[in-house]
């Protein structure tokens, strides 16, 4: 299935009140992936849990936001160390990879040429 990443922002509301902020982070086998945004890709079969780690800046708020499991899934033509998708089904993953806001995989660069 192929499918379209998009993008996630955030926003402050017009009382001063921000909504969470934290960068969208995925914990799967002992390594951390980044979102990453418009790019089309095909999502492969199942490969287990991932978890995004419990949020604490919420905007002024005093609650933490909790930490949320959800299915990691392959994506065709990438290595998982270096990209997967996550979500709820296949229809709603998302793709996140490896990559320290510098310089993306090459793998995932060309998934974006490729789009």
């Amino acid at each position: 299935m192929a499918v379209a990443a998009t993008a996630c922002t955030t926003s402050n509301t017009s009382d001063g009140d921000g909504s969470a902020s934290c960068a969208y982070r995925i914990l799967h086998q002992n390594r951390t992936y980044e979102d990453v945004t418009n790019v089309t890709f095909t999502v492969g079969g199942k490969l287990g849990t991932a978890t995004q780690p419990a949020c604490d800046d919420t905007g002024g708020q005093e609650e933490t936001l909790p930490a949320d499991t959800m299915t990691a899934y392959e994506v065709n033509g990438v290595p998982p160390e270096v990209a997967i998708a996550v979500g709820d089904t296949p229809a709603d993953a998302r793709l996140v990879a490896v990559y320290s806001h510098k310089e993306l995989p090459p793998e995932v660069q060309k998934l974006i040429d490729g789009s």
